[in-house]
């Protein structure tokens, strides 16, 4: 025991809890998260789980992780290895060991860590630290599972209800460990069990025991208080990259003055996406669980035909089977949004880990020459305005958009300031009662606007246009059916040069760094936060370097090949097998870059990048 506990401040800490997926850890992080956020700390996190739905208890297949970057500044990406550790049992021990740092707290259940648990994680011995080599971490022995036995004794509640509760009494141990105010995870699991007032009592019950248990008997020396960030006024959350998403989507139909419609199938990660926008029955959001993927896009072009902003939500597997679909929405040219979360392939792979892998899939996966514009959101918090271009993009030049985010980002969470929606851009779709300057009898299905070669939409039910259109080769002038060779030709150059015109309405590339740099990082989606901490550090060598960052993949921003070729030395980084840097050499055949690819179903390691990326910038 402890007599004395100092109070050290710090500028940002990285936290990850562990154990079982019956533990809670998901939830436990969650809270953690969202009440730092509240407490005006940046965040971001990074839920790891398995794609098991119950591995057997104690195994190393089984555990659960959720990993948590709180601070008061810079906090771009969920960290690389954790400053404390939650280890609900020795299998949770193992399998973060990789990811704890020199010095780090580890807070483990003395009652999950008996010969039969260490067994089961397959420890050879009694002593995992020793066996794992833990010499340099600070190890927190709590008996975690009969202290929360003992604080809900007179709960009256079932043994295996109690023990769920021990996540909430290790939330409260953390919450002490970091002068954090219980008084709000108090108020959010009230939220959260706001029907189940048994449920809440006991969860706070626990919660509270565990904060005075770190608190009374002074668990360690030192305990720790965050740096709050200085924010500007304004209403904040924090928000996942999923939700983000379907925000997204919800504002730029209400921006445009259409419906809303999804059709979608569950699929992880992306299943978020249709559950949150099933509840947004209020803002005049229609969404259908269809009984597959093929039927989810089928439904949402159908929408799309009948005046609604269609948009469907899928995974990589998912995008495979709504392949025809896409080649459909590009042969009618009708406003349709694809989200595509992506995860670990290929097949059902890795279904709960990120890669960045479905870039090929999404700019040439389907038959024929099927252009389409094709969007990747950065961050969690980026999501929304990802979604709210992608929609942009499709109501405006009446053309499908593929939406890439990632397992990391959709699943992670950030703070966000809620924005203002009079300060983003207008969205005009090309209603051919607006735009049209003859009269109705002289309008066909395919005639299109000189300048940014966008159909215009002649929504069914509008007087005087009544029109058909089909999966079938059009005449570019009649719009009827037609397999005349010339006819084919200049339509496919037409499709191709609609979406490339797309260029001269978004924004142009940015890049951030040293001016003078001659060597620029170039990432794409959710890889920024990684890559921006990555020049940052590489800065804080002494080195001058750059960042290019992607959202708008196809078309590329206009500028992409002025800022490409300014530098001596290009380093494209990726999580699969060099997409990007394959798509920028079709595009670009004098440029010349280095690759950096990794598919192992983990985000980056900014450590690694640092020293990879610095022996390949070498002298220069």
């Amino acid at each position: 025991m402890i007599n004395e506990t100092v109070i050290t401040d710090l500028k940002q800490v990285t936290i990850r809890f562990s154990g079982d997926s019956g533990d809670g850890m998901q939830l436990t992080g969650t809270l953690f998260s969202t009440l730092s956020a509240i407490f005006g700390n940046e965040i971001a996190t990074f839920p790891d789980y398995p794609a098991e739905i119950r591995a057997p208890q104690g195994t190393l297949n089984g555990v659960s992780g959720f990993q948590v970057r709180v601070g008061s500044k810079d906090i771009y990406n969920a960290g690389d290895k954790a400053d404390v550790l939650v280890a609900m049992n020795p299998a949770a021990l193992k399998v973060n060991r990789q990811h704890l740092k020199k010095g780090s707290i580890v807070i483990f259940d003395t009652d999950s860590f008996t010969r039969k648990d260490l067994e089961k994680a397959l420890f050879k011995t009694e002593d995992p630290f020793a066996e794992l080599n833990l010499k340099d971490v600070q190890p927190i022995p709590v008996a975690i599972t009969s202290m929360t036995k003992d604080s809900l004794a007179d709960s009256g509640m079932e043994n295996k209800d109690i023990l769920r509760s021990k996540n909430m009494f290790s939330l409260g141990i953390v919450c002490w460990l970091f002068n954090r105010p219980i008084e709000i995870a108090e108020q959010l699991l009230k939220d959260k069990f706001k029907k189940r007032p048994k449920l809440v009592e006991t969860n706070i019950k626990a919660l509270t025991d565990g904060y005075n248990y770190g608190n009374n008997i002074h668990l360690t020396a030192t305990t720790y208080r965050i740096d709050t960030v200085e924010t500007g006024k304004g209403f904040y959350t924090d928000i996942n990259g999923n939700t983000a998403t379907a925000y997204g989507l919800i504002a730029a139909a209400e921006k445009a003055g259409v419906k809303l419609f999804l059709g979608s199938y569950p699929i992880t990660p992306a299943t978020d996406i249709l559950q949150e926008l099933s509840a947004r029955k209020d803002l005049g959001v229609k969404a259908l669980q269809m009984e597959d993927e093929i039927a989810g896009i089928c439904t949402a072009i159908g929408a799309s035909f009948a005046g609604s902003l269609g948009a469907t939500s899928t995974s990589g597997p998912g995008l495979s089977l709504k392949s025809e679909a896409l080649g459909l929405a590009v042969m009618t040219e009708l406003p349709l949004v694809v989200v595509d979360v992506q995860r670990g392939g290929p097949s059902t792979g890795m279904p709960t880990k990120s890669e960045q892998a479905d870039l090929f899939q999404a700019l040439y996966g389907r038959n024929g020459e099927s252009p389409l514009a094709v969007i990747a959101a950065t961050t969690p918090t980026d999501c929304f305005d990802s979604a709210y271009w992608a929609s942009k993009i499709a109501l405006e030049h009446m053309t499908p958009v593929v939406l890439l985010t990632d397992g990391y980002i959709a699943n992670g969470a950030s703070t966000w300031k809620i924005p203002n929606l009079e300060k983003y851009p207008t969205i005009t779709p090309p209603y051919v009662q607006k735009n049209f300057n003859e009269s109705a009898e002289n309008w066909k299905p395919y005639l299109r606007d000189e300048e940014t070669l966008v159909r215009y939409w002649g929504v069914p039910g509008t007087e005087g246009y009544m029109h058909r259109i089909g999966g079938l080769e059009k005449d570019y002038f009649t719009g009827v059916i037609s397999s005349n060779p010339e006819n084919h030709q200049l339509m496919v150059d037409t499709r191709k040069a609609k979406i490339k015109k797309i260029a001269d309405f978004i924004p142009e590339q940015a890049v951030i760094g040293n001016k003078d740099a001659d060597t620029l990082i170039v990432g794409w989606g959710g890889t920024y936060g990684h890559l921006l901490e990555v020049m940052m550090r590489i800065q804080d060598k002494d080195r001058k370097v750059a960042l290019a960052h992607f959202r708008f993949i196809n078309p590329l921003p206009r500028n992409t090949y002025d800022i490409l070729k300014k530098y001596k030395t290009i380093i494209v980084a990726e999580q699969n097998t060099g997409h990007f840097a394959s798509y920028l050499l079709s595009q670009f055949d004098d440029i010349k870059v280095h690759r950096f690819n990794r598919v192992e179903g983990q985000p980056f390691s900014v450590s690694e990048l640092v020293d990879e990326f610095i022996k390949i910038m070498g002298d220069n």
